[in-house]
């Protein structure tokens, strides 16, 4: 019979105490030249691999660069045409009929700045997605993450991309520009600065309108192109038409004729004729062309010399002025009486029937 000690529980070797640890095995010289091996053989097969990505990143750079530059160049070179083109129609009819000098100067450099900014937005941007494309780096759903980002931003901020493209458009579309006088019917003034998001205007009052360009449905141009400066005169329908005509045919040519006068005239004083006929008046309609924004300068006086010569003349302007009271016949004074009545005759039938009756005297 076998002893209760004896057994697999008194055979088990007893377990290592927590004193006793193991020491890490040192490498030695042998394991670190394989590993060196190992890694020099790794890199001489990819380095090839390597060194191509390298090339294709370097050339897409290079290329990048380049077509920037030449396509900056390009822009500029075109701008600059634009402005010698302004400068050859200044002072000739045609350059009359455009804007200024600086006015297209002004334009062409703020045409040159967008355009720049967008070739070199779309060139770099393309050239960074070919590299991350080189890399092996897959560009679906960074373009998925950037379309989804797009179109919320564009449904965020949609009116602020419509104030963008519509000030892009105004620029280049040239319509109205810093120093001209528009209306864009919610408000109107002298353009003082001209910006792809907010157009800012002054008031005749002084006030400063800041206008949203794509709040503007429409715009009036006082200041391209040239404007007209119109006078009605209105003298009496007795007055002889030829010599009202001589008269005005005079101050037109007096005042073509002096400065700075002849300067804002863009074209001679016409006597356009009759305007309207009535009972008490007649007007006679005089006009001009004039640089643009002095139409109103011009008006004024035009209506100063026309009045004093036919004052002059003996000829007197009529209408506007209040109707003069003309003088009443004398009125018959019997219309304030009354009518004779039948009770003023004590004999008359009205008048005894109307009598108190006497009393009857008692005896």
């Amino acid at each position: 019979m076998s002893s209760p000690l004896s057994g697999p529980t008194a055979d088990a070797t007893p377990s290592p105490s927590p004193s006793q640890t193991t020491t890490p095995a040192v490498p030695s010289i042998q394991d670190a030249q394989e590993h060196a091996t190992q890694a020099a053989s790794w890199v001489e097969e990819n380095w090839s691999t390597w060194l191509a990505i390298g090339l294709r990143v370097l050339l897409i750079l290079v290329i990048a660069a380049v077509l920037r530059v030449v396509v900056r160049r390009a822009i500029t070179k075109l701008i600059d045409r634009m402005s010698r083109t302004a400068d050859a129609v200044d002072g000739t009819a045609i350059g009359g009929l455009l804007v200024n000098v600086e006015r297209r100067r002004q334009r062409s450099q703020a045409i040159g700045s967008v355009l720049r900014s967008v070739a070199s937005f779309l060139i770099m941007g393309t050239a960074a997605l070919m590299i991350l494309g080189t890399f092996q780096i897959n560009l679906a759903p960074l373009l998925a993450s950037a379309g989804v980002a797009g179109v919320a931003i564009g449904f965020g901020a949609r009116n602020l991309v419509t104030d963008f493209l519509s000030g892009v458009f105004m620029i280049l579309e040239d319509q109205y520009g810093v120093g001209d006088s528009i209306d864009v019917g919610v408000a109107s003034g002298e353009v003082i600065e001209v910006g792809l998001r907010v157009t800012k205007l002054r008031g005749d009052n002084g006030a400063i309108w800041y206008v949203r360009n794509g709040e503007v449905k429409r715009v009036g141009n006082l200041s391209q192109g040239w404007a007209t400066a119109g006078v009605d005169v209105t003298v009496r329908p007795s007055e002889d038409l030829d010599r009202v005509k001589d008269v005005l045919a005079e101050v037109g040519a007096t005042f073509s004729k002096e400065e700075p006068w002849n300067e804002m005239l863009w074209g001679p004083v016409e006597i356009l004729g009759l305007d309207s006929v009535l009972l008490d008046s007649m007007v006679v309609r005089v006009s001009a062309k004039t640089m643009p924004g002095k139409s109103l300068t011009v008006e004024r006086e035009l209506r100063w010399r026309i009045k004093r010569s036919l004052d002059a003349e003996g000829i007197r302007i009529v209408g506007g002025l209040p109707a003069q009271p003309t003088e009443e016949p004398p009125t018959d004074p019997t219309t304030t009486m009354a009518a004779p009545s039948a009770y003023a005759s004590t004999s008359s039938p009205q008048s005894l029937a109307a009598s108190p009756l006497t009393p009857p005297t008692t005896k």
